[in-house]
């Protein structure tokens, strides 16, 4: 199938081709990036826009039942719900280690859902390379939400906030340590965060953690593409599913205010150009990958290797090289 074909499908909402169409778009073939530059050129063209929603938490606090009960609520609402889970990549095949349909088996079988695992590859911040495309093939192909989950929570995952429209950190209830254990990065990206597990004996635990973090919001400036309010906290349970439609309403006030002052087509724009520094800053790199076929980088590494030459002169020499080439 040639690549306008295959975007007409995804547009005409093929979920087999959406699927098939952000395979293309992960591969790392030279090939492929070619079909993958005119597949999401064609998705572009179609002028979607979905609410992109970024979410990131620390380890055990229920991101995907949190994501499975909040899609449902969506879904239920008569909307189209796409969830890329970006999911750590094993070091000998690259695929993803988890996977997530088996962790959202209500929400898989959802007529009005889509679930894409795709492996991290490494990649800095828990962001696939690849997930802006898929995002925009996602929209493309008509759902009106786009739920990003990224592998984890630290300093670089604030790079989920250069694909999202708004970055939500899921936290579970906790002591004092855990307010230290979060990094102040992410912190100040965060536009909502939701404290997960307010149920049972957690509940007292969870609005003590959520008035924590309150209070540390209050303390980071407020953005001038924030409403007054904003950032905020608030507790949510998945399990029992309440306070979820309570943090949408929120969600939406949050993204009509932006579109209404204009901070939303900036904020895309923006992204839109870091995303082109990347993209330039990851072919040199893979140019340099290649490089070694000439010599020059072998060489100095063997050099390094044997102790003969320290790494920092031996960069030193090859970029002097290159700036000659």
């Amino acid at each position: 199938m040639d690549m306008e074909t295959l975007a007409q499908a995804v547009i005409a909402g093929d979920r087999r081709a959406l699927a098939r169409a952000i395979t293309r778009v992960e591969s790392a073939r030279a090939d492929h990036r070619t079909d993958a530059i005119r597949l999401v050129a064609e998705a572009r063209a179609a002028g979607r826009q979905a609410l992109r929603i970024g979410l990131s938490g620390t380890p055990g606090v229920g991101k995907s039942t949190f994501i499975e009960a909040f899609g449902m609520m969506l879904v239920d609402q008569g909307l189209r719900v796409a969830v890329l889970a970006v999911d750590p990549s094993s070091a000998r095949s690259g695929g993803s280690i988890l996977g997530d349909k088996t962790r959202m088996e209500r929400l898989s079988r959802a007529p009005g859902a889509f679930i894409r695992p795709s492996p991290s590859q490494a990649q800095m911040g828990g962001v696939a390379r690849r997930t802006r495309e898929a995002v925009a093939l996602c929209e493309a192909a008509g759902f009106d939400v786009v739920l990003i989950e990224t592998v984890g929570v630290g300093q670089s995952e604030t790079v989920v906030a250069e694909v999202a429209d708004l970055f939500i950190l899921l936290l579970a209830p906790a002591g004092g340590d855990e307010l230290q254990g979060v990094k102040r990065g992410i912190m100040e990206m965060a536009d909502m965060i939701l404290v997960n597990k307010a149920d049972g004996d957690l509940k007292p635990a969870a609005l003590r953690t959520m008035a924590d973090y309150a209070g540390a919001l209050r303390l980071l400036r407020r953005r001038p593409q924030d409403p007054e309010g904003f950032p905020k906290a608030m507790v949510v349970s998945a399990v029992q599913e309440t306070g979820l439609a309570t943090a949408w309403d929120e969600i939406r006030d949050l993204a009509n205010w932006r579109k209404a002052h204009g901070h939303w087509a900036a904020r895309r724009a923006s992204q839109a150009r870091h995303w082109f520094g990347e993209e330039v800053r990851q072919g040199l790199l893979s140019v340099l990958e290649r490089e070694p076929a000439k010599g020059s980088m072998a060489a100095l590494g063997a050099r390094v290797e044997a102790g003969d030459l320290s790494p920092e002169a031996a960069a030193a020499t090859f970029l002097a090289l290159l700036q000659r080439a």
